[in-house]
């Protein structure tokens, strides 16, 4: 099992895997791949890596790094779901209760609501195909998590990782067990922009539908080593977003992911909670 995980070694290594598969049995079996969950546990661990770097202990991180098994499914508003990652702070005790409202109203909550809202949870998510057209669906799923959860504990500091490639393997080489890319480019921007809007959920009484911290991980898998844009000039620099735009990167970047979230933790409940 790893101590840490460095998110570049995370992503060279999805590249390896992709690209291995697609040789090895083409479109079918880098799909298989992609389902598999092994490369999104990846990221994970790269995820988990940061906060220990914050400070975080790493026996307050469930699941532990290079561990899938044991993610916490916690009640929201509207049902129960399992989070990639939860950081649990110190002396913080299960009490189980009966749920007293939404959809959720008379079931059984093993954790209860003030050892929910205590919590620290980030989920991860990646899109490494069909950019343009699952756009809106994979949108609305990403704050309709944020939503169930902070309808019933409004206080609880949520993050959330979603990753993007600036250019998509290209599904008619792979299926010739080829590797190339796309020639389209991802719309960065769009996504800049509609993330921007859920992100910084600074104070309890803003939107219920908006995350504490969102990082957009957007990498260029074209290059030998995976290349990861963490500010506006590079992605300008690169022809990934116009010179006149509003669109920026700079608070979705993952650099200051675990340390933004913390911060915004300790204003609520409290500094050294994780130690």
């Amino acid at each position: 099992m790893p101590d840490s995980v460095e998110i570049q070694d995370a992503l060279t290594e999805i590249k390896k895997s992709m690209e291995k598969a697609i040789i090895s049995g083409g479109e079918k079996e880098k799909t298989a791949l992609i389902r598999s969950q092994k490369l999104i546990k990846l990221i994970h661990d790269a995820v988990k890596s940061e906060f220990i770097k914050a400070g975080v202990n790493s026996e307050n991180i469930k699941p532990k790094i290079g561990v899938s098994e044991g993610e916490l499914k916690l009640a929201g508003f509207f049902k129960k779901k399992d989070q990639d990652i939860c950081i649990i702070p110190n002396n913080l005790h299960e009490k189980e209760e009966i749920s007293d409202s939404g959809l959720l109203l008379g079931e059984k909550d093993r954790y209860g609501k003030e050892y929910t809202e205590h919590i620290i949870s980030v989920n991860i998510r990646s899109q490494l195909s069909s950019l343009a057209k699952n756009f809106d669906t994979l949108y609305e799923r990403t704050f309709a998590e944020s939503l169930n959860l902070h309808m019933r504990c409004p206080k609880m500091c949520l993050g959330e990782v979603y990753m993007i490639p600036v250019c998509e393997y290209d599904t008619h080489a792979a299926q010739e067990k080829k590797i190339s890319f796309a020639d389209r480019i991802s719309s960065i921007e769009k996504y800049l922009l509609a993330f921007n809007m859920i992100n910084l959920r600074k104070s309890v009484k803003d939107e219920l539908y908006k995350y504490e911290r969102v990082c957009l991980l957007v990498v260029d898998f074209r290059k030998k080593i995976p290349k990861i844009y963490h500010d506006d000039t590079e992605l300008k620099k690169d022809a990934l977003l116009p010179y006149n735009t509003r669109a920026t990167i700079s608070r979705l970047n993952f650099r200051t992911f675990a340390k933004d979230l913390l911060k915004i933790y300790a204003g609520r409940f409290g500094s050294n909670k994780f130690k």
